[in-house]
């Protein structure tokens, strides 16, 4: 299994967190599962060749698509070889780049074609190297930004404050907004409601731990991160996750944060 990650150019850093590859080339005809867990980002996904990856229905997943929020884990599978392009989108960017009520995309996996015009998808395809594939990608986002340009400040700053920790009444305060408006903005650029995405940036923090701490006490991390008890911990896991935390160690294998293999 082949991964890397690659930064935006700084012209896009606002709107995307990262680009990534996975690629296998490995001569493997089983099923293999992966599992998307939520992290409170949308995604671009390009595929290099149609019919890769299947959804936990069976369907075959577009070849270039987007998806917005998971509240909960779902599963994708694959078999043979595959090779994948991913963008991982800052929390807003349904909102900042596509001009999207991000609640519409929930728990959805669109062909680009359908919300755009010019999709990139024939040039991708035909494109040869890693790099020119970047940079068609980089420059159909920027073209998509200048055309739905708009004041979206107020919306990005509640996003990232409820992203880094901030508890949602400190976030009224600090912003002068009502219960329902903060609940209208972050459902409109988000696509959750305040609080379920508070309680995953809350699971994504514990998860991080999870990866660079070998904890044998979850009880411990638990406390840590605010939970009642460790019982608290396991029910919020399972719910992102499908399993339990000492499960999610044992057996998944994480090339891509929140796209782990599942082994079993």
């Amino acid at each position: 299994m082949f991964y890397k990650k690659i930064i935006p150019i700084k012209a896009l850093q606002d709107y995307i967190q990262y680009f990534w590859i996975l690629e296998d080339f490995t001569n493997n005809s089983s099923d293999r599962c992966f599992k998307i867990i939520p992290d409170g980002l949308p995604a671009l996904i390009f595929q290099q060749e149609p019919n890769l990856f299947f959804d936990s229905k069976g369907q075959a997943l577009p070849q270039l698509y987007l998806y917005g929020q998971y509240s909960k884990y779902t599963e994708h599978t694959v078999s043979g070889y595959f090779s994948v392009i991913g963008v991982y989108l800052q929390s807003t960017a349904l909102k900042t780049i596509f001009g999207l009520d991000a609640f519409e995309l929930n728990h959805q996996n669109i062909s680009l074609e359908d919300i755009v015009r010019d999709a990139i998808l024939e040039q991708l395809v035909n494109a040869i190297s890693l790099e020119e594939k970047i940079s068609l990608i980089s420059s159909f986002f920027l073209k998509q930004i200048e055309r739905v340009k708009n004041n979206h400040k107020k919306l990005v700053h509640a996003s990232t404050l409820l992203q880094n920790g901030k508890a949602l009444k400190e976030v009224q305060l600090e912003m002068n907004l009502s219960e329902r408006t903060l609940e209208r903005i972050i459902k409109q650029s988000v696509g959750l409601s305040p609080k379920i995405f508070s309680r995953i940036m809350r699971f994504q923090e514990g998860l991080n731990s999870l990866r660079q701490i070998n904890f044998e006490n979850f009880t411990e991390l638990a406390y840590q991160y605010d939970y009642f008890d460790q019982s608290h911990y396991n029910r919020e896991f399972k719910e992102f996750t499908g399993t339990n935390p000492r499960n999610f160690i044992l057996n998944s294998k994480e090339y891509l944060a929140n796209f782990p293999q599942w082994l079993i």
